[in-house]
């Protein structure tokens, strides 16, 4: 599976790069036909407190999965944010062994 991380307008240190990476990578246990994530990391409105925003995106076949997450840390906002993919695989996974 191939990730992309994006930070857009800061640049985000390598512990998070690898923090971000090893999370995405887990979600390949849920659905083993994953193309390839990306992953944009923003900060809205650096004066308030809960402005780091993760989105990610999923490509699989036939289909594109989306969750995106606002928190206080990119940290905790990556982890909603896979927790939420991982849902919609497990669901689309569901469907596929049920057709």
């Amino acid at each position: 599976m191939k990730i992309d991380i994006q930070s857009i307008h800061f640049h985000a240190g390598q512990a998070l790069l690898d923090f971000i990476t090893a999370k995405a990578q887990k979600m390949e246990h849920h659905f083993a036909h994953i193309i390839h994530t990306e992953v944009f990391l923003k900060v809205e409105k650096p004066e308030a407190d809960d402005n780091k925003v993760v989105e990610i995106r999923v490509h699989i076949p036939g289909n594109t999965l989306f969750a995106k997450e606002q928190c206080d840390s990119f940290e905790e906002a990556t982890l909603l944010a896979v927790d939420s993919v991982t849902r919609q695989l497990d669901k689309t996974k569901q469907k596929l062994q049920s057709a």
